[in-house]
């Protein structure tokens, strides 16, 4: 596997043209066949306007409550850092909205992030005459009981994110009754943590050389089969022990 991150220009809050930075940055640049592209989630939402100017927000926390699907208030959380909340199925602090290379907005995550990455694939694919590319669309990540971030996908589409080994047998012929590999999620990380957090100005990477990943004709906006209800999961005594509020999102 072979990651490449891409330079490019600065794009600029609240709104900037998206596909045009592609085209800009990827003109020394070639596709291949059984790729994939990892696009920051900042960008897409630049892309999208999706920015609010800082000093127009009174109470950034009541933004928060407005962009999650449910939170707990921020004097729950240890020294009041952040908010968690819960969007789009995922635990993230604060809804996922950034203030970091920002230029003095609150950016907020992208608006329908898988049909977002199905719109980028099939530009991708069109301009670059591909048949098989998928699409991540990544963002940081707090760890449980971990310092530091890592990358998540938020959105991905072009191809499976899992590889189902259930019924496979294991080196000594034990059958795996619930294990699944989280390809899509490992992908992001890998990719965000060559694209960097800081000044680098290389949101956008190609993953390529990836024996793993299956290529099949998939459509992520209908089904997602990486999301849990939140009731199924293992994790569901501590995540059902919270008193979320319902937010907005």
């Amino acid at each position: 596997m072979e990651i490449k991150t891409v330079k490019t220009r600065p794009f600029i809050p609240p709104r900037d043209d998206l596909l045009s930075l592609i085209k800009e940055s990827f003109s020394d640049l070639k596709l291949k066949e059984k790729s994939i592209f990892v696009i920051a989630s900042k960008i897409v939402s630049i892309g999208q306007g999706r920015c609010i100017r800082a000093d127009r927000i009174k109470d950034k926390d009541e933004l928060i409550r407005r962009e999650a699907d449910f939170y707990l208030e921020r004097e729950k959380v240890p020294h009041g850092y952040v908010m968690l909340t819960i969007k789009e199925n995922l635990l993230i602090p604060t809804a996922g909205i950034d203030e970091s290379n920002a230029n003095g907005y609150f950016i907020l995550w992208p608006e329908k992030p898988n049909l977002a990455a199905k719109e980028i694939r099939q530009f991708l694919r069109e301009n670059y005459h591909l048949k098989k590319l998928g699409v991540i669309i990544a963002d940081s990540h707090c760890t449980p009981l971990r310092w530091g971030t890592t990358g998540i996908a938020i959105a991905y589409y072009g191809f499976y994110p899992l590889k189902d080994y259930r019924g496979a047998k294991d080196i000594f012929g034990r059958i795996m009754k619930i294990t699944q590999s989280n390809k899509v999620d490992g992908l992001a990380a890998a990719a965000v943590s060559c694209m960097g957090e800081g000044d680098e100005m290389t949101p956008l990477a190609i993953i390529e050389d990836i024996d793993f990943v299956d290529f099949k004709e998939f459509d992520s906006t209908k089904s997602d089969p990486l999301k849990i209800d939140r009731h199924e999961d293992i994790y569901s005594p501590l995540i059902d022990s919270i008193k979320w509020k319902k937010g907005s999102g």
